[in-house]
């Protein structure tokens, strides 16, 4: 009998794999290093009986530096970490996954990798291989031997699939990511050496013996700077507004909004207003109604999840990512970093639906979907790298914790949001003449509350209702008078607003997008504050003001 040795991310996804695949039926032990289990069965292996071992590593098996003799700052040269040797080094020497792997796989006749699919994890793969080929009985790089499973989701029907249409490591994707560990490491710490040296007494206390620097990690702060810089720099300067307050015959007090908005001139403004304070009437001239929508989300992707987690559920995008990763583990949700909104033509959206006919929470729209017929999401972005987000597994409110909960909450109703029909409702606006000078107002009735049904937040409030006017109508005017007003600065930047920054400057992944925000926190450089806005303290705004005083010398 052949024995399969299979190696997934992380601990708890090997076990929730080997239960799936063994039906529930393995054995577990307690592997040599005390982080990863091993879970064992008999089954099948294409047409032949097989044992299997199932196992895991704890992310990245290695990670790279440089030898010894570079480490000392004050005998080496920045510029010299740009082309000096680098090493393979085990990435948490106190798990010895090296030797784990090779004990475990040894004698072993095929490996199967569930790493996750991603450029990250199909550099894991080789890592793996590398661990496990002297160890097993064929050649870990031939593709009789060793084989990738591709799937999204920790679920029995894509696992199972996964298991029966098994393909192979992608090398050109590893490679990739060797390259981009090597760049991050030169670059990294030859400027982070280069310019802890070169800023400290320079430009004030920087409050910080290490000045790190990363290709992605500083122009994400440069953003925050950038803001506030903009802050510092505004000047306010006074407008002023003719307010107008009508009732409508059935007594609601209507604000009506001037069609000049504002004057920056006060003499101005008080000749306006002097053409309206003295009239007891406004006349309504026109009415006009047209049929709008508020359009349904598109699928959810990475960043648009990060945005929502920090800017609708107050949580930093690390904090966010980290729970959907638990839950996706757990076999809740889809994998969670995926750049695509777009579902494949065969993606089983029904299937996901009738997970969630049940709910307490939201069961009622699911059977009135499921009864009228399921809308297909709009077209969106395909990046050819995994589905959009989606809740695979029903959840009640009482088996998550409270982020968990809230965030499979959100990812939940946005799903069934994209297969709900877009809100639909009646813009009005009126228009109202107070001796030749022009007011409007406006409101919205309702017609079909479409995917806000479940989306509540984004409902139709009920201030947006339509004011009780008429065409021709005279309509008492209860107040006019002028207001004051200041222009002001714009905030400091929300992380969603940064988010945003990042992804359309290209700063980072969707994976590395948080790690770079919270970096910056961690790292002193910006604090969060109210609204989840984050203010660079006086490290980054110096840090980045130096840069802007560094100049080149002339070739």
């Amino acid at each position: 009998m052949r024995t399969v040795f299979m190696v997934a991310e992380k601990p708890s996804l090997a076990a929730s794999l080997a239960n799936i695949l063994s039906n529930g039926k393995n054995s577990s032990r307690k592997g040599f290093n005390g982080a990863c289990s091993v879970h064992e069965w008999n089954g099948m292996f294409g047409s032949s009986p097989a044992r299997f071992k199932m196992t895991s590593v704890c992310g990245h098996v290695f990670g790279v530096d440089f030898i010894s003799k570079y480490n000392n700052w004050d005998r080496v040269d920045p510029v010299e970490l740009f082309s000096c040797p680098i090493e393979k080094k085990e990435a948490m020497a106190k798990l010895k996954m090296p030797a784990f792997l090779a004990a475990e796989s040894k004698g072993c006749d095929n490996l199967v990798l569930w790493l996750d699919c991603d450029k990250e994890g199909e550099n894991i793969c080789f890592e793996v291989m590398s661990c496990v080929s002297g160890s097993m009985l064929g050649n870990v790089h031939s593709n009789n031997v060793t084989y990738r499973a591709h799937f999204s989701a920790i679920t029995e029907k894509d696992i199972k699939a996964a298991f029966n249409n098994l393909g192979y490591p992608n090398e050109n994707e590893a490679r990739s990511v060797d390259a981009r560990q090597e760049l991050d490491l030169r670059i990294g710490c030859a400027f982070t050496r280069f310019q802890t040296k070169f800023f400290q007494g320079r430009y004030g206390d920087l409050d910080s013996s290490l000045i790190s620097y990363g290709p992605c990690q500083t122009p994400t702060l440069g953003f925050c700077v950038q803001r506030h810089d903009e802050i510092q720099t505004f000047k306010p300067e006074s407008y002023w507004c003719v307010d107008v307050t009508v009732a409508t015959k059935d007594d609601q007090l209507v604000r009506l909004d001037w069609q000049r908005v504002r004057v920056f001139d006060k003499e101005v403004a008080s000749v306006f207003l002097s053409t309206v304070k003295d009239e007891r009437y406004a006349k309504v001239i026109d009415v006009v109604s047209k049929e709008k929508c508020k359009a349904r989300p598109a699928a959810l992707n990475t960043v648009e999840l990060m945005r929502i987690a920090s800017s609708g559920l107050g949580m930093s995008p690390h904090h966010a990512m980290q729970i959907a990763e638990r839950l996706y583990t757990q076999g809740y949700i889809s994998y969670p970093r995926t750049e695509t909104t777009k579902y494949p033509e065969n993606f089983d959206l029904t299937g996901v639906l009738k997970e969630h006919r049940d709910s307490n929470d939201w069961g009622d729209v699911v059977r009135e979907i499921l009864a009228t017929g399921v809308n297909r999401p709009k077209s969106g972005h395909d990046a050819g790298d995994h589905p959009p987000i989606t809740p695979m597994k029903a959840a009640s409110r009482h088996e998550l914790d409270g982020d968990s909960w809230r965030l499979y909450d959100y990812i939940t109703r946005h799903f069934i949001g994209t297969l709900c029909k877009d809100c639909k409702y009646l813009s009005t606006t009126i228009t109202v003449v107070v001796n030749k000078e022009v007011f409007t107002a406006t409101g919205k009735t309702l017609l079909d509350p479409g995917y806000t049904a479940v989306m509540t937040w984004q409902a139709i409030e009920k201030d947006e209702i339509v004011p009780n006017l008429s065409v021709n109508e005279s309509v008492p005017i209860k107040e006019a008078k002028l207001s004051e007003h200041q222009t002001c600065p714009p905030d400091y930047l929300t992380e969603s607003e940064l988010i945003t920054l990042m992804e359309k400057h290209g700063i980072g992944t969707d994976a590395s997008i948080p790690v770079h925000i919270n970096n910056i926190s961690q790292r002193n450089y910006v604090t969060v504050i109210g609204g989840r806005r984050l203010k660079p303290t006086p490290l980054g705004i110096v840090l980045v003001h130096g840069y802007q005083k560094v100049t080149l010398p002339d070739r």
